[in-house]
């Protein structure tokens, strides 16, 4: 790839990164010369956009480049479908889990302070694990998924939804995390849950509250979503958020649910 491109691809990337989050009233007509868009209903398997790319190697097989979290789910699913609302600029919209409707007091206990900011147990997060066709190290942000010498990269995002509760019996973040873990010499998450259904794979692109039906994103992205929540400790959770190698201390905002099929991949 020449170091014109790089820079290009470099610079995209960080435009997508700064880009203001899109407002109620600019979201007219929908993008199009685009290829499929994410989040989506993964229960619904129709679509038809045709711009279809080549899925991303298994995550076994690439490396980890970015580990984060939204406040809530941003994809819809039978376990995940309590819809939370539009948010503000993204904040505190998207799904939530039904099991979040049936914890136990001893699982809804106050913290001292929010977790990672903002979070308080009974709080649904959907968690990404963000992997790369490209020799690179984990680090802050989808620029960490590229490089100088890699910069049109295979991209995959394993995704998890969790229901946070105030219980150390529950899953423990640390279990999922980074911590310099490597296999194969490929850099990797310590694991990734496996309990929780078949994960639904389709053609996407990359979320968040900057991108809409009117505003797409110009990234292709292989997805790989869990279909069933868990439960995870938030005190686990709020410890890595206080230190890790992807510079992750907080959630991040949703973007809104994709639903015209012209903006969506076919499930198969």
């Amino acid at each position: 790839m020449n170091s014109a491109k790089s820079v290009l691809s470099i610079t995209l990337i960080a435009a997508i990164a700064a880009a203001p989050a899109v407002a109620d009233d600019q979201q007219q007509a929908a993008c199009s010369g685009f290829g499929p868009q994410a989040p989506r209903d993964i229960d619904r398997l129709a679509g038809s956009n045709r711009r279809i790319f080549s899925l991303a190697p298994p995550a076994s097989e690439m490396n980890l480049c970015n580990i984060h979290f939204h406040n809530n789910a941003e994809h819809k699913a039978r376990d995940f479908a309590i819809f939370a609302g539009d948010g503000q600029d993204g904040v505190r919209g998207g799904f939530k889990c039904a099991i979040g409707e049936t914890l136990s007091k001893a699982e809804l206990a106050p913290i001292a302070e929010p977790a990672c900011h903002s979070l308080k147990p009974g709080d649904t997060i959907e968690v990404h694990w963000v992997h790369s066709s490209c020799d690179v190290a984990p680090g802050k942000g989808l620029s960490a998924c590229l490089s100088d010498s890699c910069a049109n990269p295979d991209l995959r995002v394993e995704a998890q939804v969790f229901t946070l509760v105030n219980d150390a019996n529950a899953l423990n973040f640390a279990d999922f995390a980074y911590a310099g873990n490597q296999v194969n010499g490929l850099h990797q998450a310590k694991a990734i849950p496996d309990h929780t259904g078949a994960p639904v794979q389709f053609h996407g692109s990359t979320t968040g509250p900057r991108f809409s039906e009117a505003a797409c994103s110009p990234l292709q992205v292989s997805w790989s979503v869990r279909p069933q929540c868990a439960k995870l400790d938030i005190n686990s959770l709020d410890k890595w958020c206080q230190g890790n190698v992807f510079d992750e201390g907080h959630a991040h905002g949703v973007r809104k649910l994709v639903t015209n099929p012209a903006l969506l991949s076919e499930i198969r």
